[in-house]
């Protein structure tokens, strides 16, 4: 066999006996999940923010940058939630290069994934007992779900993901909204059809279990611009795209309609300060059709403490590693901005 088996890894059970979620951060997690839950069900006009970091690849600096976001969000939680991005699972294209806290607590040292997975409970619990804010995490790998779902407020499933039968079946388990993203393709139907998956129930086979789920009506789209056959991106984040989702939404049959702008990623291509203009759009937008300002919900913005990003190594406190991130500067701005004009 091609395989090596190098050792068993504990179980979730495991990992959360062992550094359990306080009693504190299970009352923030039930608070701030039915905030949530009420902008995406329609009870609330808020918008969501899921912002923060491409990857979170040290505890430090996260936990600083969340700290940032606290002191914004008391400013602006009478119209903002924040939601902060702490993901610790990277996709790569090709596979190779970082792939997240989970594969490498040190991205500079080697793959420990037990440690990793450890990594990961423990930035995520800190975050919360230090700032009230819930994060969100992408779910790359969906047998790892339950090594933090008693800690995250939202979920992202990524374009590379979105197709994939047990990410979509996984999902329709969950009790937070979970965000698909449209296929690197730009495929809207692929993404709707992702999302009536994930809305209903299914019977299938989960960590070596047979396993049933009841639907997550908080499934809901997200639009990251697309890649065309000859590489170039494209962005989805114009109003005739917003019209388009929304159009197939109401041919569906599926509950609770709802969009999250990705602001960079294919939408920017990549040239992050662009996604300060892209939410100014798309707020701008919002404004005009009623029916769009009640689909679109809120955004993702990828940012940090240092703008830009950096190579592995270079040890600059608070900047990406790997995709390029608005600095807090502009982040503090667009913050304030966005409460300003939703």
């Amino acid at each position: 066999m091609s395989f090596e088996f190098i050792k068993k890894l504990p179980t979730p059970d495991e990992i959360r006996a062992e550094y359990p979620v306080p009693e504190k951060v299970r009352e923030i997690k039930k608070q701030r999940d039915a905030e949530i839950r009420d902008v995406f069900t329609g009870k609330s006009d808020k918008c969501v923010l899921i912002i923060g970091p491409c990857s979170a690849d040290n505890e430090e600096a996260v936990c600083d940058y969340v700290g940032r976001l606290a002191r914004v969000n008391e400013q602006v939680k009478d119209k903002l939630i924040l939601v902060p991005r702490i993901y610790t699972n990277k996709p790569r294209t090709t596979g190779s290069g970082y792939k997240g806290i989970v594969h490498q607590p040190d991205p500079e040292k080697g793959v420990d994934f037990v440690a990793g997975l450890i990594a990961v409970r423990h930035m995520h619990i800190r975050a919360v007992e230090e700032t009230g804010l819930t994060p969100a995490d992408e779910m790359l790998y969906p047998e790892n779900w339950r090594y933090v779902s008693d800690i995250l407020s939202y979920v992202a499933v990524g374009a590379r993901s979105v197709e994939d039968q047990q990410h979509r079946l996984t999902v329709s388990g969950f009790d937070v909204p979970a965000g698909m993203k449209n296929p690197t393709s730009g495929d809207f139907a692929v993404m709707m059809n992702s999302i009536y998956a994930a809305q209903h129930g299914h019977s299938f086979i989960y960590r070596g279990w047979e396993v049933k789920t009841s639907g997550n009506e908080q499934a809901h789209a997200v639009l990251r611009g697309a890649t065309n056959k000859h590489g170039n991106n494209t962005p989805n984040y114009h109003y005739e795209d917003l019209v388009r989702v929304l159009e197939m939404y109401n041919k569906m049959d599926l509950k609770n309609p709802a969009v999250i702008i990705d602001s960079n990623h294919s939408n920017s291509d990549k040239q992050f300060k662009q996604q300060i203009r892209i939410v100014k759009e798309v707020l701008h937008n919002r404004n005009l059709n009623p029916d769009i300002k009640k689909m679109v919900k809120g955004f993702m913005i990828e940012s940090y403490i240092e703008e830009g990003n950096q190579k592995i190594g270079e040890g600059i406190y608070g900047k990406s590693i790997t995709d390029p991130c608005l600095g807090w500067a502009d982040s503090e701005k667009l913050i304030y901005d966005i409460a300003d004009l939703v």
